[in-house]
């Protein structure tokens, strides 16, 4: 099997918490190095994990022990942080979304092209059974020849739970950006690409009030738009409606549904890995549930890392940076098309992943077997 591919973690924040706990003592990956703006932070991982080094950012983003940087930094400095590991010769594997415009983003996937190293991103949500067996039901047949979709996330905003919840509210945030990626990666999973765009968005209210933590009262400015709606024309022909708010309390909408001519997939909350599929089929009475049959089961944030790693000279990375590069300009389109008032077309395209088999919690955690990521 070889030597563990070595990761060096930049950024701590909260996000940094799920991804530790999944890749901390996999064989198939070792932490040597960790990075914050805050030294306390670094210090603290670095005593938790054994073997780890606590850096400044830039000594683990050339250290020799590093063979792929994991981006966990805010949306703004997404960019910035991948560009420094490429111009030092390593992998990198970044939160979402890839940066925080779409001019940035390219400039990350064009540096790796011509550095040879590899792009990865999130949301690897998406390789989990919910969205990977609504993908097999599609692909399958379960609904006929799909015609349209709807995707809808509403919630009052992350102020009320998170203690920093700035980055949100400032360029590479709002729900589009933040949640966006969750939604419409999954639309590329389940109906392909996109080709055209068109989108309306709007910002209700100036600033918000952080609702938890030492900052708790403390007002924020709103410089995004709160929320965004819009119509995806995907190369298919299929369409689908979007809309992503922090300015709504709750909604009875299904995350994401499906229809096509010969049935109704109502598809499980793309944030999560698993949930339930079910399928009403045109002539029957109820909805069906669908057994998992494709994903990673019980996966965790970073199954996407270690199917990055996997994929090294045998297939493309299911979370891949051309993906999250088609995923951003799509995003960037919509509000593009909001400001402008008109139908925007994408530059870009992609390729859905391969589909990933039903993969036991075992096997890609490493526990028995060799991981099937490498499938």
């Amino acid at each position: 099997m070889g030597d563990p591919h070595r990761v060096g973690v930049v950024g701590l924040g909260v996000i940094s918490r799920a991804y530790l706990d999944t890749l901390a003592g996999h064989p198939a990956v070792r932490i040597t190095a960790v990075a914050d703006l805050d030294a306390s932070r670094s210090a603290a991982v670095a005593a938790e994990v054994p073997g780890v080094a606590a850096l400044p950012v830039e000594e683990l983003l050339s250290s020799p022990d590093v063979d792929t940087v994991l981006n966990l930094t805010v949306p703004a400095a997404h960019a910035e942080i991948a560009l420094g590991a490429i111009g030092h010769g390593k992998n990198v594997y970044g939160e979402k979304p890839l940066a925080a415009d779409f001019a940035a983003a390219q400039a990350v996937v064009e540096a790796a092209a011509r550095a040879g190293v590899g792009v990865g991103c999130a949301p690897d949500t998406v390789l989990g059974t919910g969205i990977q067996t609504a993908r097999a039901a599609v692909a399958a047949g379960g609904i006929g020849r799909p015609q349209f979709a709807s995707a809808v996330m509403v919630t009052p905003g992350h102020e009320g739970w998170h203690p920093h919840p700035d980055f949100y509210y400032t360029a590479g945030g709002g729900p589009l950006l933040d949640m966006g990626p969750y939604y419409l990666t999954s639309l590329v999973h389940l109906l392909g690409p996109v080709r055209a765009v068109i989108g309306a968005a709007g910002r209700l209210r100036h600033e918000r009030v952080i609702g938890s933590g030492p900052r708790a009262g403390e007002r924020i400015p709103v410089e995004v738009d709160s929320h965004v709606s819009g119509v995806l024309e995907h190369v298919s022909g299929a369409l689908t409606t979007l809309t992503t708010s922090f300015d709504g309390v709750a909604t009875t909408a299904a995350p994401i549904e499906v229809h096509g001519d010969a049935g109704t997939l109502a598809v499980p909350d793309p944030n999560h890995f698993d949930g339930e599929v079910r399928l009403f089929e045109l002539g029957g009475t109820q909805w069906r549930a669908l057994p998992p049959s494709a994903g990673y089961a019980d996966a965790a944030r970073g199954v996407g890392l270690l199917d990055f790693v996997a994929a090294d000279g045998q297939r493309a990375p299911r979370a891949g940076g051309d993906l999250a590069l088609h995923v951003l300009e799509t995003m960037s389109a919509l509000l593009r098309s909001s400001a402008e008032g008109r139908r925007i077309e994408l530059t870009t395209s992609v390729q859905p992943p391969v589909p990933v088999p039903l993969t036991p919690a075992e096997e890609w955690r490493g526990t028995t077997g060799s991981p099937s990521a490498a499938h």
